[in-house]
């Protein structure tokens, strides 16, 4: 991702990488270490990407999103908000009715997040993106306070009656990934 941002230019095409990591904790730039609250096997690796710490690991999508922001005509906020967009259409294509926060960037089904964002934005490229939590193993977020936010509830599309797999909602996302990206795209 920063290897291919910083060899970019304004002419590179965009693209959408969709992809598993294996179990590991990530912590972005301002992420304070009080938020890991157990130590245990599983590494700590810190981020570029904005925000705080959460979970990464196998049934668990990730979209990276290598952007050029200028291009598409976006602020970040809009960019985060287009994001949650399309995960939340996503869902609401399974019927399940899913929401973004202003207070807390990611998206929630009821009070539990079901997928993190985050960014890192460099010479109008941005990089990083979104996870959505698919078929997991969700206890290691008990050993965090997911995206800084104490007590923060943890859900997954199997959890809520979505029997797709991660390559078809990866598919899917990818699809209102783009749907969302496009509306600013130039003539």
């Amino acid at each position: 991702m920063k290897d291919f941002t910083d060899k970019r230019a304004s002419q590179t095409v965009d693209e959408i990488w969709l992809l598993q990591h294996p179990a590991v904790y990530t912590q972005g730039i301002a992420g304070k270490p009080e938020h890991l609250l157990v130590s245990n096997e599983i590494p700590v690796i810190k981020s570029d990407r904005g925000g705080q710490i959460t979970y990464h690991g196998p049934g668990q999508l990730i979209a990276y999103l290598l952007l050029d922001i200028r291009r598409l005509k976006l602020g970040v906020r809009e960019l985060v908000r287009r994001m949650e967009n399309a995960v939340i259409a996503l869902l609401d294509e399974y019927h399940v009715k899913a929401h973004g926060r202003v207070d807390a960037p990611g998206v929630y089904v009821g009070n539990a997040k079901i997928a993190s964002l985050g960014l890192k934005i460099k010479r109008n490229f941005c990089y990083h993106g979104v996870a959505l939590n698919i078929d997991m193993d969700l206890r290691p977020f008990s050993a965090i306070n997911p995206c800084g936010y104490a007590g923060l509830q943890v859900t997954q599309t199997k959890d809520q009656g979505i029997a797709d797999g991660l390559e078809v909602l990866g598919l899917k996302l990818s699809d209102h990934l783009q749907k969302e990206l496009v509306v600013n795209l130039p003539n």
